[in-house]
């Protein structure tokens, strides 16, 4: 199974961090971000990865090469240094490159203790999710996951928050234009459909979107 690492985002709430550096090689215990997805997915036997970028791209490109010294094989999808093209649109532009069996797509910004070889998708599913417990600046989680499947009910007191890390068969993108927009409504439509099952990790994570949850981390690591 082949990888993808999410890499474009502009980073806004990170500023000034990100004016000049790209939010992925922002460094916490001195190791860029997406090195520590990089290194997690290797380990995890994934080697083929596919990273997309925008803002900065190129320095992406510069830190981490074709992915040899990680044991990985690197390729890239450049979406430009405008507007990125969100998840959705960024998965469909990288198709091409991700091949036509399911892969595992991770945010390049996301911390977490999870072993990415026990996910995997069943055959009728088009996703998998991975959720985890609401964090403070998200209390109302986004999804629910009842005997393993996921549904779109986020009124619902238990939602769960989506970790930004999931399985998906192309499938998932058949219908779709290239473009920008969003993955979460293919997720939901496939929902109804019945074709998403979940995992809910109860281990460590975190979203380091911020300058202050990049901060905790540090401390956390060096503590």
């Amino acid at each position: 199974m082949r990888a993808m690492i999410l890499a474009a985002g502009r980073g806004k709430r990170m500023q000034p961090l990100t004016d000049h550096t790209p939010k992925p090689l922002l460094c916490v215990a001195g190791k860029p971000l997406i090195v520590y997805q990089i290194e997690r997915l290797v380990a995890a036997g994934f080697i083929e990865l596919v990273i997309n970028h925008a803002h900065l791209g190129a320095q992406i490109e510069h830190a981490l090469g074709d992915g040899s010294r990680f044991g990985a094989r690197i390729v890239y999808s450049h979406e430009g240094e405008g507007t990125a093209l969100e998840t959705g649109g960024g998965i469909l532009r990288a198709l091409p490159l991700l091949g036509t069996a399911p892969f595992m797509v991770v945010n390049s910004d996301v911390w977490c203790d999870i072993d990415y070889a026990m996910l995997t998708l069943a055959k009728t599913d088009l996703a998998h999710l991975v959720l985890v417990n609401n964090p403070p600046h998200h209390p109302h989680g986004d999804f629910i996951l009842t005997n393993g499947r996921v549904n779109d009910h986020r009124h619902i007191q238990t939602a769960l928050t989506f970790a930004g890390i999931g399985v998906y068969h192309p499938e998932l993108f058949a219908q779709c234009q290239p473009g920008v927009f969003p993955l979460a409504p293919l997720l939901i439509t496939a929902m109804a459909q019945q074709r998403v099952s979940g995992y809910h990790h109860r281990g460590i994570w975190m979203d380091i979107g911020t300058p202050d949850r990049l901060a905790t981390l540090e401390r956390s690591l060096t503590a």
